[in-house]
């Protein structure tokens, strides 16, 4: 088998012409460097330069050799600058995803505060609601996932980054009027504006609407937070958002809120990554930043 070695040496002697000179090159004494020659020809059975030609030249068989080596020793050294460049931080792709939409709007922002700190890095960010990311993760696909949704798998790390509260958004004259919270019935004969997933991905009813064994009149899916808090101000239905998503229309007045049973429902958003990633500095940056980000 034709060795990296053994490219950098028939590559020495080609440029050199000498055996002497070609050692010296490679930091190696005459006769190792002859070693390795001899040791390559006997491999393949063919010799690769003519000893007696001054200076060496190559057999026909070497120069089909010394073609792979021009080609092959440049991409050896380009991707061990990238492998250094990566293990410092000063280069690389971060691919991030959200698992929910309104995760999505608060990670936006902060990937600013990221780039800041890591220029050179790629960010790729991608909204894979209603998909199981997390095998992703383990594939190397994908390196962070924001999702509430925890499930312990192995090879997988987690790291909550804060907690939060589930609320139902109406129109500030909403016929639910001024209550503190509502009850599942209350929902019955609402229209449910959602994000555009499956039920069972949504906490509304999982956990509030489907073990009282009740459905809302209407499910209407809406694209965006924004036009979710927008539709419900105009009273087109109600959404439920989690207390940071809907608390800036709040305090402009523009809406009302509900909290999901006497005692609320709570969630808590978690930053999910592969164990073997972790130590990687671009992707622990990014899990540190976000878990200051909410201290």
């Amino acid at each position: 088998m034709i060795e990296l070695r053994h490219l950098n040496t028939l590559l020495a002697v080609a440029e050199s012409g000498r055996l002497s000179l070609a050692a010296e090159r490679l930091n190696l004494t005459q006769s190792a460097l002859s070693h390795q020659l001899r040791e390559l020809e006997t491999r393949l059975g063919l010799s690769l330069f003519d000893r007696s030609s001054r200076p060496l030249r190559p057999t026909p068989a070497g120069r089909q050799v010394l073609a792979v080596a021009r080609q092959v020793i440049p991409e050896i050294e380009r991707l061990e600058t990238e492998l250094r460049r990566l293990a410092r931080g000063e280069a690389g792709r971060l691919a991030i995803a959200s698992e929910c939409h309104s995760c999505l709007d608060w990670l936006l922002p902060r990937l600013a505060r990221y780039h800041a700190r890591w220029p050179q890095v790629e960010l790729d960010v991608q909204l894979v609601a209603g998909l199981d990311a997390l095998p992703r993760l383990l594939a190397g696909t994908l390196d962070v996932v924001l999702t509430p949704d925890r499930r312990d798998l192995p090879g997988l790390a987690w790291q909550p980054l804060f907690d939060y509260e589930l609320l139902l958004v109406t129109a500030r004259d909403h016929a639910l009027g001024a209550r503190p919270w509502v009850e599942p019935a209350d929902l019955a004969g609402q229209t449910l504006l959602t994000y555009p997933v499956e039920r069972a991905r949504l906490d509304v009813f999982t956990r509030f609407l489907w073990p009282a064994g009740v459905e809302p009149m209407r499910v209407r899916p809406v694209e965006s937070t924004t036009l979710l808090i927008e539709l419900a101000a105009l009273e087109q239905g109600v959404c439920v958002l989690p207390d940071w998503a809907c608390s800036t229309a709040l305090r402009e007045g523009r809406i009302s809120d509900h909290k999901l049973g006497r005692h609320g429902l709570k969630g808590r958003l978690w930053a999910c990554h592969a164990e073997a990633q972790a130590k990687l500095p671009h992707i622990r940056g990014c899990l540190e930043l976000l878990a200051a980000d909410t201290a």
